[in-house]
């Protein structure tokens, strides 16, 4: 209760600011990598020191929300390229959203990306999470800020959630194999393989990884900046988004210029072809199929490398 009068005070106090509020938000995002979880055994300490290095362009960015009461789009600063990850980080990209306008008035997203080569704008609805907004708060600055958390489902190509699979969830998927083999009379699952079987699982490159089907995503929101936006694809909440943590990745906000006049211009991204979510994932699976089946061809050589 004394979070919900707190909400409705602070709301109602700010609501003819809220009317012309335009701003930019600066924010940092860092993603950590366990470099003992996806580095091979005979890897030093050394090694994964300089591997981890060279990808700090990659982990550490500098983005920035530009919005007013409805519109916004962020993007991430400009700086030199230098060159870092390779062709790593070349693939990481493809699985990053570039330049994310959202109208909060209409609903819309709209998400420029760059996938192996090829342009597309993601034309979507807001992803609408269902948020718990708690009693715990914290000052980010010179704001005061609540924090929330909600569960959002993970699209199975999305390479960018990837962990090392667990020994637990091959041993679930072995007992599931036997159960349904169980069901039939005349073929009996021993548990073991075809040879040919484990030389194509032994050269398919995503064996040994999984991307979790959910995950829980945290916001600290502050009410005294009443605009419902966030980072990227984030919005709901009763206030600007000021520090979320999902996965491995953490987005704090550094930095806030306010004004209640009228701001920088606000216009869509054009860039691309335009399909729709469900459209764009059907693609990233099957050009993800194809890798698969041209690697596990090749012996895991990487065979080649496809276009579109």
């Amino acid at each position: 209760m004394k979070l919900l009068s707190f909400l409705v005070i602070a709301l109602i106090s700010m609501v003819s600011f809220a009317q012309n509020i335009s701003g930019k938000a600066y924010y940092e995002s860092k993603t950590t990598v366990d470099m003992d979880e996806f580095g091979s055994p005979e890897m030093t300490e050394q090694m994964k020191k300089m591997i981890l290095e060279r990808m700090k362009s990659m982990l550490e960015k500098t983005y920035i929300l530009t919005f007013n009461k409805n519109e916004s789009i962020y993007k991430e600063e400009e700086k030199l390229e230098t060159g870092a990850g390779g062709g790593f980080g070349m693939m990481m990209n493809s699985f990053s959203a570039g330049v994310q306008y959202k109208n909060l008035e209409k609903n819309q997203i709209l998400e420029e990306r760059e996938f192996f080569g090829k342009q597309f704008l993601i034309n979507d609805t807001i992803t609408n999470l269902d948020w718990n907004v708690t009693d715990e708060k914290k000052m980010i600055g010179q704001y005061l800020a609540v924090k929330a958390t909600a569960i959002k489902k993970i699209d199975e190509n999305d390479l960018s959630m990837a962990r090392r699979r667990s020994r637990d969830n091959d041993k679930k998927k072995g007992d599931k194999k036997e159960e349904e083999a169980g069901d039939t009379d005349d073929i009996k699952y021993t548990g073991e393989e075809t040879t040919t079987d484990k030389k194509k699982d032994e050269n398919d490159p995503m064996n040994d990884i999984e991307v979790p089907k959910e995950i829980e995503v945290t916001a600290w929101f502050t009410p005294q900046i009443p605009v419902s936006n966030g980072p990227g694809e984030y919005a709901g909440l009763p206030g600007l988004i000021l520090e979320m943590t999902m996965h491995r990745t953490t987005i704090l906000c550094s930095k806030i210029v306010l004004s209640t006049k009228a701001g920088d211009k606000i216009e869509a991204p054009e860039k691309g072809d335009e399909v729709t979510r469900e459209e764009y994932n059907k693609i990233v699976k099957e050009k993800m199929d194809e890798m698969r089946e041209n690697f596990r061809g090749s012996g895991g050589r990487g065979g080649r490398r496809g276009g579109f």
